[in-house]
Formats: structure tokens, sequence, C-alpha cells
């Protein structure tokens, strides 16, 4: 007897709706290009419920604000992620991107200019993050999303945060380490900063905190 697809073990509801959002959602020839050219150097990128989430996230921080909007990526897929910002930036709002491999870079570059995205709404530091975000304005952005190493992820905050006018987000990607963090069993360097980032973050008085199951657990900051 042939095996139907009756047999075959059902979507979870959370797989389930993440199939109907990659099933209905329309990806421009830009960011496809983009993601396929991410693939091809072994970049991870946001899926596509949480690159929604980061545009929507973009336009929300940035409607607040008189003057030019402005968002900082610090990410090896700066490309895809800033595909996504822009697409909620609106046409004067500029991109800051921190990675300091130069190839990460230039697929960034390639798909702004893909999608359209002039010259002058973009800037590059080939830096680690950690050494250059000091040198940025404080109080001058509307976003800043970080995908760093958990062993970072404090001192990134710490980085990051002054440079939010209030009302901004601070968006760390993977930040729960696709849910280890409750894995008390766990002890390894990794894991041990992640969590010890979570409870910090937690009792922050100047956030409200948000932790969403997206891209290996996702944690959101909007600064009071």
């Amino acid at each position: 007897m042939s095996e139907t697809s009756s047999s075959a073990t059902p979507l979870s509801a959370r797989d389930a709706i993440a199939q109907h959002v990659n099933n209905t959602t329309v990806v421009s020839e830009a960011l496809e290009s983009a993601r396929e050219s991410a693939s091809e150097y072994g970049v991870a990128v946001p899926d596509t419920m949480t690159g929604a989430a980061l545009t929507s996230l973009m336009a929300l921080t940035s409607a607040r604000r008189d003057g030019h909007p402005a968002a900082v990526i610090a990410s090896p897929a700066a490309g895809v992620v800033g595909l996504h910002l822009a697409a909620g930036l609106g046409d004067d709002g500029v991109l800051t991107c921190i990675d300091p491999e130069l190839e990460h870079q230039s697929l960034a570059k390639s798909a702004f200019r893909a999608a359209g995205i002039r010259p002058n709404r973009q800037r590059f530091l080939p830096s680690q993050p950690l050494e250059v975000m000091d040198r940025l304005a404080a109080d001058s952005y509307d976003l800043v999303y970080l995908d760093v190493a958990p062993a970072i992820l404090r001192a990134a905050q710490e980085k990051a945060w002054p440079l939010l006018r209030s009302g901004g987000a601070l968006v760390l990607t993977g930040a729960l380490l696709d849910g280890t963090v409750a894995d008390s069993s766990r002890t390894d360097r990794d894991t041990v900063a992640a969590r010890e980032a979570d409870e910090y973050m937690l009792q922050l008085d100047d956030a409200y905190v948000m932790r969403l199951p997206l891209a290996a657990g996702t944690t959101v900051l909007v600064k009071k």
C-alpha cells in the first residue's frame, strides 16, 4: 500500500502559520536575489515572518520622528536586513551597516543598488560592532539591529542603547538561542552568556522588553 499524504506528520500550529505566510507573501526580485547571494556565501538571513516584523517595526519607530529616520545594522546579512528595513524607513531614511567582512558589505551594496536605494542613504563601517558603535551619534537612531555572538550580547546591547532615540527599538536576533537559554542543564559559554544577557535585559528600567519566537528567538527592547 502506497504512503499517502494523510500519513505525514501534521504541521505544528506555528509551522502551519509560517507556511501560510511564506506562501502568500510577495517577495521583490531584489530581495529574492539578495537572499540567494547570501545563501551562496553561507550567510543566514531573516525568514519571511521576521522580515515582515522588521519592516513594520521600522515603520512604527520612524513614524514618530521629524526629520530623517535612521537605522543601524550590525550583521553579516545587512543586505537582506537592510531591504526589509528600507521598506519601512521611507525615502529619506539612512542605513548604517557595520561588518568587518568586505564580502558581506559587497553583498549589501549590490542588494541596495538592485533595490534602487540611493548611495546617500547608506553608509558602511568595516569594523567590529563593539569597536565602532561608540563613534555613532547618541540619540540619533530609530532602530538598531544586532546579529552578534552570544558572548557579546550584553556588551553589544550596552553599546547600542545610547544610540536610540526615545521610542526607538533595539532588535537582538537569535538572542534566545532557539530556546536553549531555558535549559538549565546547558552550561556552555554561549548559553550561559545568552541566559545572563536575557536576565539582565528583563531588569532594564528604561525599556519595554518583547521576546518573540522569530529567528531563533528575538529580543526587542523599546526605549522609554
